[in-house]
């Protein structure tokens, strides 16, 4: 039954994902597409806006705030119609392909080589305006099984641990990405066995250290099966025994076909090292590659070609590549019409060269090429992405973004809208008992309702309080509790220093992740007070305190209620390093004295209670 009514629901899935005009018209679309951001083609995916203000020095190596009032209306609508931007409701997060290990404390910066002229600090923040999590790529660039000797010395391990951590924090990144395949390609696989124990160790130490800042942890790599199945796979990456620490595996599902002409990623290969992964882990975690290339294949050359032939004409030579979003027109250039394989899911086509001419020795001459084209298309696309429908994926990964055209970002699209999930309403009110703030070490009580777009509550679900105090650019989770029958929360909280309050909810696949609206507490200073009752006339009333947060070197007075206004009166003392004061005053007459302490701060002017001390003769 479970089965009939899948197959169903799939078969629906792709027409509704092939009629975009069915879709709801206010739906969003899930964000299940990710993908690589090489340094040399930034301006792929988002403009150079020349109109930033002129960055001093040190400002590179820190997040410019970048507000929209730094621009004109031109380079906004510039910025609005990139392709980050105008993809960013299909986009999660991206890998900018900026970084490459070369030994345990350097990790070169290759977006810097490739764009001197426009710092990084810039890019990152036009990018996170975007509202993407940036999770960088860093590939391996040491030779033949450095890295695999790195890995296998723990307090080596610990140093690149650190230096990935430290770059992570530079630039605030919501995480990193793994792409290093010189264990696969490079060292060769009879090193694997005694590479992947020690690879295991370095993944989780670096997860629990990512972790431990609310950053994430991506691995990219290539594709493995079941290994009860003995089927060649890249198990070195141990995805079984990494699947606990990692928080995303992004699978390169693409060329399966390279030195030979072939399919660059076939359906049923896809499919099968996908179901793998989703067998050792939670299917949120995975993502399927998508190649936005293809190539072309010299498959026979007869003849002599002539001198003014392109170079490299020989059968098994290395294949072209172009990008998908070029597909088209070199179909029309090479005069050919592309079939679709249905056992691949790609497209593909043949084509003849003839070139006529002189050889070097001015002979007359003339040579035959036959090439052969796989690429992936718009189809392609739609087919695989039903992929990530059916096994509930985190989404996809795309190498490299801006490649695919416009029908494949379309496809996508229309998936994404058909699986859409449930948008979360959430907001957030701080009950207080002043309108001013919170006296330090009172209690608040933060309140969050949870709704649907029907209002309907969302009931059962975890909700995080995240917290972002003053200085800070992140925010930081300080409670987690379950929504109510009501879709509400109510929890109190008590902070040591003024900051802002959020409400958080993690996507499912039948909800959307959702943030609240931002509540600012202003946490207001506080004196203890340890002072008389009564006093007699003619000694000393002393007066002893503390502040709140604890400020030393403050302003303190003691102040009387005198002739209907408050005049300061004895002498004014000073907080000390533990935030205590101490002030003393003579009474000479009898009666009732009305008192109370005032201290002035940098930021505000801290008043206690009146108080009343009975002066006796």
């Amino acid at each position: 039954m479970m089965k009939r009514s899948f197959h169903i629901s799939l078969t629906l899935l792709m027409l509704i994902s092939l009629t975009p005009q069915a879709l709801a018209i206010d739906n969003q679309p899930r964000r299940i597409v990710s993908g690589w951001i090489p340094y040399y083609s930034v301006k792929t995916v988002i403009p150079f806006i020349k109109k930033l203000p002129t960055l001093p020095t040190p400002a590179v190596d820190s997040l410019v705030t970048c507000e929209t009032n730094e621009y004109s209306a031109e380079d906004i609508a510039l910025l609005n119609s990139s392709y980050l931007f105008t993809n960013k409701d299909l986009m999660k997060e991206v890998m900018p392909f900026w970084y490459t290990l070369k030994s345990p404390t350097l990790i070169r910066d290759d977006y810097s080589t490739a764009n001197p002229s426009w710092p990084i600090a810039d890019t990152i923040c036009l990018m996170k305006k975007s509202g993407v999590k940036l999770i960088p790529t860093i590939t391996d660039g040491t030779d033949k099984l450095v890295l695999s000797g790195y890995l296998a010395k723990p307090e080596v391990r610990t140093t690149i641990v650190k230096t990935i951590v430290d770059l992570v924090n530079k630039y605030s990144f919501d995480g990193i990405d793994l792409d290093f395949e010189g264990f696969a390609f490079v060292d060769g696989n009879t090193t694997w066995t005694k590479t992947a124990p020690n690879w295991v160790l370095f993944v989780k130490e670096l997860s629990a250290a990512l972790h431990t800042q609310q950053k994430l942890l991506s691995i990219s790599a290539p594709y493995s099966f079941n290994p009860a199945e003995k089927q060649k796979g890249y198990y070195v990456y141990a995805w079984a025994e990494i699947a606990s620490s990692i928080d995303r595996l992004r699978i390169m599902t693409y060329d399966y076909s390279v030195a030979k002409p072939g399919p660059i990623g076939p359906i049923s290969w896809t499919e099968k090292t996908l179901q793998y992964a989703i067998s050792i882990m939670p299917a949120s975690k995975v993502f399927i590659g998508l190649p936005g290339y293809g190539r072309d294949w010299i498959t026979s050359v007869t003849g002599t070609c002539p001198t003014t032939a392109p170079p490299g004409l020989i059968a098994g030579a290395k294949a072209a590549t172009f990008k998908m979003n070029y597909a088209n027109a070199k179909a029309v250039i090479d005069q050919a019409v592309p079939a679709f394989d249905v056992n691949s899911s790609e497209a593909t086509y043949s084509y003849v060269q003839n070139f006529n001419g002189l050889t070097a020795t001015g002979a007359a001459t003339s040579c035959t090429v036959n090439r052969t084209v796989w690429y992936q298309n718009d189809r392609s696309y739609l087919e695989r992405m039903n992929l990530v429908a059916k096994y509930r994926l985190g989404g996809a990964a795309l190498w490299t973004l801006g490649m695919e055209d416009i029908t494949a970002t379309t496809a996508m699209r229309n998936v994404a809208l058909a699986i859409a999930p449930d948008t979360v309403l959430s907001t957030l009110t701080i009950e207080q008992v002043s309108n001013k703030g919170i006296f330090y070490g009172g209690v608040f009580t933060v309140r969050g309702a949870l709704t649907l777009k029907d209002k309907s509550p969302v009931v059962g679900i975890p909700v995080t309080i995240e917290i972002k105090r003053v200085g800070e650019n992140s925010w930081s989770p300080i409670a987690e509790v379950m929504s109510g029958l009501d879709g509400t929360i109510s929890v109190p909280v008590a902070l040591a220093a003024s900051a802002s309050l959020r409400v958080s909810t993690q996507g499912s696949w039948e909800r959307a992740e959702s943030l609240s609206n931002e509540a600012k507490v202003v946490l207001l200073s506080r004196i203890i007070l340890d002072r008389p009752t009564t006093v007699k006339a003619g000694k000393d009333l002393i007066v002893k305190g503390v502040l709140l947060p604890v400020l030393a070197g403050q302003a303190v007075v003691l102040q009387k209620y005198t002739a209907g206004k408050w005049q300061n009166i004895g002498i004014e003392a000073i907080t000390g390093t533990s935030g205590e004061f101490q002030l003393s005053v003579i009474e000479a007459k009898k009666g009732v004295t009305k008192l109370r302490v005032q201290i002035t701060t940098k930021d505000e002017l801290v008043l206690t209670p009146e108080f009343t001390v009975v002066v006796r003769q």
